[in-house]
């Protein structure tokens, strides 16, 4: 079953989030990971959830996600995005 990484990120430092943006997508890629959403403009329809950027990966299952978030070669790149940004992640099964 699927799974997905959802993010709210708060970008503060955007040039070196650029450097985030740039080395993540082949560690996503090695774990079977898509972006399905990767940016900004979301709308609050309902409540009172304000992000600015939201990023929404899918995976082919939650082991393939925790594999991608616990990859040792992640490690500097999330220590990357920590710097540039604050935020919050979960991870949910597809229907």
């Amino acid at each position: 079953m699927a799974a997905y990484l959802i993010v709210d990120i708060d970008v503060h430092d955007p040039d070196t989030y650029q450097t985030y943006i740039a080395q993540v997508p082949p560690l996503v890629a090695r774990h079977g990971g898509t972006y399905l959403v990767r940016g900004g403009n979301p709308q609050t329809l309902e409540g009172d959830w304000a992000p600015t950027r939201v990023v929404v990966l899918q995976f082919p299952d939650e082991a393939a996600a925790r594999a991608f978030n616990d990859d040792p070669d992640y490690a500097p790149v999330k220590a990357i995005r920590h710097r540039a940004s604050t935020g919050n992640m979960i991870l949910v099964q597809g229907a």
